[in-house]
């Protein structure tokens, strides 16, 4: 390792011990009733009727989206601001992104984001092609730490978003590791998602005690009881969600969104079972 990535650890630990005793918005946030929803949950609706679709879920009750639909400059197939006003217009506030971040547009979509109201930008996934060794987790650290610096000074939070393929042993290492720990907890934060965490073989609670305070975002995805393979609505499934939120102050944890990927009942049924489950937890 070198000399930067030996002080990045020792940053991240000491910053991890500061946050154990520091409060954290998530109370204000379930005091007021912030109920985030990632759109690619409800991506087929959308795009069968996008207005009917943001009112729909605004009469639910979910005041806060993630987008997953950024492309050219424009969500959605709208310019930034208008988007910003246009969500506004049903109670929703565009709070983060899912979009294909790279060093190559970098500061384009940086002002683009900012234009729509975003608060985070989150990159959703890393390509199979460019995570082949340690070596290579290692120089996509430093990379995010660098998008992590041009977003901190422009205003935003980057952060970087699970699947389960973190989860897979590379030489006798873990990469989630390798990611958390060569990135500065000052300029980079992680969007746990609960079902990809338990995906992989590990309970999302293990990784809030290990890794305090760099967990600003959440993935509220629970897993089928009976098909794993299968999302379902949040306190319908294995993942303990109760427990999540008793320790969201130690995780960092400041905002939340659902997010299911597949449905056995109506869709808006289940998108309301959840968001009764998450505003009485």
């Amino acid at each position: 390792m070198t000399t930067r990535r030996n002080f990045i650890k020792n940053t991240a630990t000491a910053a991890a011990a500061l946050t154990i005793i520091q409060p954290t918005n998530i109370f204000n946030t379930v005091k007021n009733k912030q109920i985030g929803i990632q759109l690619y949950t409800i991506r087929k609706e959308l795009k069968e009727n996008f207005d009917g679709t943001l009112s729909k879920i605004a009469k639910i009750g979910y005041n806060i989206v993630e987008t997953a639909g950024y492309k050219e400059g424009k969500f959605y197939n709208k310019l930034p601001k208008e988007f910003n006003k246009y969500m506004k217009g049903y109670g929703l506030k565009p709070l983060s992104s899912h979009c294909n971040v790279q060093l190559k547009g970098l500061d384009q979509m940086i002002e683009s984001h900012l234009d729509a109201g975003m608060d985070y930008l989150v990159k959703p996934s890393i390509q199979s092609k460019n995570r082949t060794s340690i070596d290579a987790y290692e120089k996509i650290a430093d990379e995010f730490n660098f998008i992590g610096e041009k977003c901190k000074k422009a205003g935003l939070k980057f952060a970087y978003h699970n699947h389960s393929f973190e989860f897979e042993k590379m030489e006798g290492q873990l990469p989630y590791h390798i990611l958390i720990e060569n990135t500065d907890p000052n300029l980079v934060t992680f969007e746990m998602d609960t079902y990809w965490v338990k995906r992989g073989g590990y309970e999302p609670i293990d990784y809030i005690n290990k890794y305090a305070g760099r967990f600003e975002l959440f993935h509220m995805k629970d897993m089928e009881k009976a098909a794993p393979n299968d999302s379902t609505e949040v306190g319908n499934g294995v993942i303990d969600f109760k427990q999540i939120f008793a320790e969201s102050k130690l995780s960092g944890m400041k905002h939340f969104f659902l997010e299911q990927e597949s449905f056995k009942i109506p869709v808006f049924e289940s998108l309301a079972k959840s968001y009764t489950y998450l505003k009485n937890i």
